[in-house]
């Protein structure tokens, strides 16, 4: 992308939380209101009602995760209109969706998108400098070269 391009005015943020780990988004949530305000949000169903009930957030809600809210997501990343991931995921449980969890968070990473699967994190990515500066996003469906990575240069003492 241009250097010169303006930057985004808000992200495409999709928040999944299980259910031992729904009160850490909605602490996560309220202690980052700020700054999540001016981003366009998506939740799985109860994760998103959580969010509009207890902080006035609006969320576009898709279906809880077992029945098919992780896929739709997913195929949002997918699609290039999801630009950031925050999952606190559980795990310490079984989940009988492991394969949607799993194919949500390749999805993920395969776009390059940045994901968060615990509050740390999260609290680093929301807070970065990054959000608002371009992304070079990679859509690996296309025909396109995939762009080149900045080189990592490690001096060495001589």
């Amino acid at each position: 992308m241009p250097e010169h391009a303006p930057p985004p005015a808000g992200r495409r943020i999709a928040l999944i939380a299980h259910d031992n780990k729904k009160q850490d988004m909605l602490e996560w949530a309220e202690y980052n209101l700020g700054l999540l305000t001016g981003h366009d949000l998506f939740a799985t169903a109860t994760t998103g009602h959580l969010l509009q009930q207890e902080l006035g957030l609006p969320v576009t809600c898709f279906r809880s995760g077992p029945y098919g809210g992780d896929q739709q997501i997913g195929a949002r990343i997918a699609e290039g209109e999801i630009d950031l991931l925050v999952f606190l995921w559980d795990p310490l449980e079984p989940h009988p969706h492991d394969p949607d969890v799993k194919a949500l968070l390749r999805v993920a990473v395969v776009c390059n998108i940045p994901v968060a699967c615990n509050r740390a994190t999260a609290d680093f990515m929301i807070s970065s400098p990054l959000m608002s500066r371009r992304h070079q996003k990679w859509d690996p469906a296309s025909a396109e070269v995939r762009p080149p990575q900045a080189a990592l240069t490690i001096a060495r003492a001589g």
